[in-house]
């Protein structure tokens, strides 16, 4: 007898209702947008975005609708052209308050949003996007680690009652410390050699030099991109980026893809500005006597405040040398509000040195003044000559000055910021890590959205064609059961489609070839169904255990085959990158979809139609 339990009917109509959920996202196109974000002491407010709606109505710009979005200002825009000419229109006008860059904007309802139905993320082949090339300025790696030693060197002369004259970085990759006695140049040479490990020391006369060798220079290049790497992924999954592709190319080199951002200028603010704290003392003195008669104390350096001054110009400041803790050194950041003050901060948590380096600090300064560096490298690129120039600013600024009130270590609050969201995106910045050497941007290539859509529309002409002729094939060939295998072919897609958009997988070419895929597979599966039916129907057994005889047979040979296909797709997802993983994905949970909806959900609407039928002599196969 043909039964089917009324309790897999209902899972079946779960699976359909949470599919048909899940999957209607997808039916919904992005909006080209501009997205208005602001720089530091900028602020998006309804000012603004008034300010915004008559710079493009002047222009005869009309947008479909100007909202403030998660701090953002969001302009939504009917069609990419006028996506382009609201951005030449804003980026003059909001001039460097505000970073002013092409987005897509989802349309999809907030009562989906609120269910977690989104969109499937769709590739840079298909979405469009920028593709960078990144070269690691390694001299500048060696350069940073000369100096750290050269810093060591003075803290541990110092820290031993050794006197020098000086300690200076020299040409060929050296360090040179010029000792006041002859005497102590062993001593010194045998103190480096243990705490500057894979340096070459040498010591003649008062002189010990100390060598960075090419074996040290080539394993700090290694780490220096690696390093580089991890920060830039970090950075651009914390940025919300879907999918990036960031992999090392070469010796020097790094391969940036990021799908859907489509302005270059807004991209190499998120993969080239980096900004890290260092913590100093703040020595007295009069500042704007150093800065009018351009005589700086030899242990000090000139640096300016956030604050403005009488003036209306920043307030400069004299900052020691030696720093207590750098960016290197800090571990973990948080942004919150100070409990005293109410002030927006961020909390610190330094490594074991930095944290002994602040505690042996704060222990001999308490009533003293401590100042926060923000340091900001910033790429820019400037026409010269009609050529493309490719520059790097670097920007100091002090943004809190406190006084020490009593000893810390590692943990501790830099308060004062001022504002939640500059304390939010330092926090950011400094957990995504800081770059361990400079890079710059040597090619840089625009996916454009046109392309994108029209490798959709191939894509997605090529799935319905192999859908159609695998649904004609069965229509005409297994009659009613076509029919069955079809509705179950329907909602196997619909399965895949809201499966592969919960999970947040990025959909590629290869993926909609994976997608094909899964309908050939899907097919196949129900063939053996169909066949094992037709077999028992030949040796004369009654139809409807025909039909419940060849379910039960079919099913074990169909597990059997799609068990060893998902594993060649874990494979090619645990080894593959990029586009290999794409078609992974879309291939291994295609296959889970179709196994579901080829051998139980077929069978629930075969039961549905034949099940019921007292005197079935025979069924249309």
């Amino acid at each position: 007898m043909l039964t089917y339990a009324r309790w897999k009917y209902f899972v079946i109509l779960v699976v359909l209702v949470l599919s048909t959920l899940y999957a209607l996202p997808n039916m919904y196109p992005q909006d080209s947008s501009v997205q208005v974000t602001a720089n530091r002491g900028a602020v998006v407010d309804e000012a603004l975005k008034t300010r915004v709606s008559a710079d493009l109505a002047k222009a005869g710009v009309t947008p479909k609708l100007v909202e403030i979005d998660k701090g953002n200002l969001l302009v939504r825009l009917n069609d990419p052209d006028a996506q382009g000419k609201a951005a030449d229109v804003l980026r003059p006008a909001l001039g460097n308050e505000y970073t002013v860059a092409l987005n897509l904007a989802s349309t999809v309802p907030a009562w989906l949003e609120k269910i977690g139905a989104r969109a499937m993320t769709l590739g840079l082949d298909l979405q469009g996007g920028v593709h960078f090339t990144m070269q690691v300025d390694q001299k500048a790696t060696i350069e940073k680690r000369l100096d750290a030693t050269a810093e060591g060197i003075r803290a541990q002369l110092r820290d031993s009652r050794i006197r020098y004259e000086s300690v200076e970085r020299r040409a060929n990759n050296t360090v040179v410390a010029t000792l006041s006695s002859p005497a102590d140049a062993v001593k010194v040479r045998e103190l480096l050699l243990t705490s500057q490990q894979g340096m070459q020391v040498d010591a003649e006369g008062n002189i010990v030099t100390v060598l960075l060798p090419e074996a040290e220079i080539k394993r700090l290049a290694i780490e220096a991109i690696e390093q580089n790497v991890g920060t830039l992924r970090n950075r651009i999954n914390s940025l919300g980026v879907a999918e990036p592709i960031i992999q090392r190319q070469g010796e020097d080199r790094i391969v940036v893809q990021l799908p859907g951002v489509q302005d270059t200028a807004q991209a190499k603010r998120v993969l080239g500005a980096t900004a890290t704290l260092e913590y100093r003392a703040a020595l007295e003195g009069n500042a704007y006597d150093a800065v009018a008669s351009g005589i700086i104390p030899p242990d000090a350096k000139l640096y300016y405040r956030t604050e403005k001054g009488p003036d209306g110009k920043p307030m400069p400041i004299l900052l020691s040398k030696r720093v207590i803790a750098t960016g290197d050194q800090l571990v973990r950041a948080t942004s919150m509000f100070d409990s005293q003050s109410g002030s927006p901060a961020v909390s610190v948590t330094l490594n074991s040195a930095g944290g002994q380096r602040m505690f042996d600090f704060t222990s001999n300064n308490v009533g003293k003044p401590m100042a926060v560096v923000y340091i900001e490298r910033i790429p820019e690129v400037r026409m010269v000559d009609g050529q493309e120039v490719r520059t790097t600013r670097v920007s100091e600024e002090v943004i809190s000055v406190a006084t020490i009130n009593g000893v810390f270590g590692k943990d501790f609050q830099t308060t004062g910021l001022e504002s939640a969201q500059f304390a939010t995106d330092l926090a950011r910045q400094i957990r995504s890590g800081s770059l361990a050497a400079p890079m710059d941007f040597i090619e840089e290539r625009i996916v454009g959205p046109s392309l994108g859509r029209e490798n959709v529309e191939r894509g997605m002409r090529a799935v319905a064609f192999s859908f159609l002729f695998a649904l004609g094939f069965f229509l005409v060939y297994y009659r009613m059961f076509g029919v069955i295998t079809c509705l179950a072919l329907l909602i196997n897609m619909l399965a895949l489609i809201a499966v592969m958009s919960l999970f947040g997988a990025t959909l590629t070419l290869p993926g909609l070839a994976g997608i094909a895929l899964t309908v050939g597979m899907s097919v196949d599966a129900n063939v053996l169904i169909n066949e094992r039916i037709r077999e028992e129907l030949r040796a004369g057994v009654p139809p409807q255990a025909a039909i419940a005889t060849g379910y039960e047979k079919a099913s074990g040979t169909i597990a059997d085959a799609n068990l060893t296909a998902i594993l060649a797709g874990v494979a090619l997802f645990a080894f593959g990158t990029g586009p290999v993983k794409g078609f992974a994905i879309s291939t291994i949970v295609g296959i889970l979809t179709s196994m579901y909806t080829a051998v139980s959900v077929s069978r629930g609407i075969a039961t549905l139609i034949y099940g019921g039928r007292r005197k079935l002599k025979s069924i249309a196969i």
